[in-house]
């Protein structure tokens, strides 16, 4: 089975999935190709199958904190969030705290995702922060938001599934 293809996700995409489907159930296997854009790419990469997640202590840290301050969850909730993106990450990509030092965003919290990006050797960035999205490619690394990643994946799956010999 070949390796997932590295994938960082912002912390806004992180936040939109839980917000917008709080109900893990949601992000079923196979993944809709309707719903919630960011919910949906959560799925794909819950999956495993083609992509990766990777994550930092700081990219954990910043979703638990935006989901209890700004969204008003539970830090109990939170926790279980986060227990479930560390599963997928574990599961799929991995997890490291960068040790690499950015600056090519004035965004400070855009540059620690770029870090990530950098350290875990990440071949997409999933995103739907403007000053990332607007340096799409990042230092040849595509920036997509959320329904861009998950329109791909899908025209990418069905180009497989209707190749020569697949179904023979």
């Amino acid at each position: 089975m070949q390796r997932p293809i590295p994938v960082v996700a912002d912390i806004n995409v992180l936040i939109d999935a839980v917000v917008s489907a709080p109900d893990r159930s949601t992000w079923a296997t196979p993944p809709p190709v309707r719903g919630e854009a960011a919910a949906v790419a959560l799925a794909v990469l819950n999956q495993g199958l083609e992509f990766g997640l990777w994550l930092s202590p700081h990219v954990l840290d910043g979703t638990r904190r935006v989901l209890v301050e700004a969204f008003g969850f539970a830090a109990a909730e939170a926790g279980e969030y986060e227990g479930f993106l560390l599963d997928v990450a574990r599961r799929t990509g991995g997890v490291i705290d960068p040790s690499c030092s950015i600056d090519d965003c004035p965004d400070w919290e855009d540059n620690r995702i770029l870090e990530l990006a950098e350290a875990s050797g990440a071949l997409l960035v999933v995103s739907s922060d403007d000053h990332l999205v607007r340096m799409s490619p990042w230092r040849g690394t595509p920036v997509l938001e959320p329904s861009h990643f998950v329109s791909r994946v899908d025209a990418m799956r069905r180009q497989r599934d209707r190749a020569p010999g697949k179904n023979e």
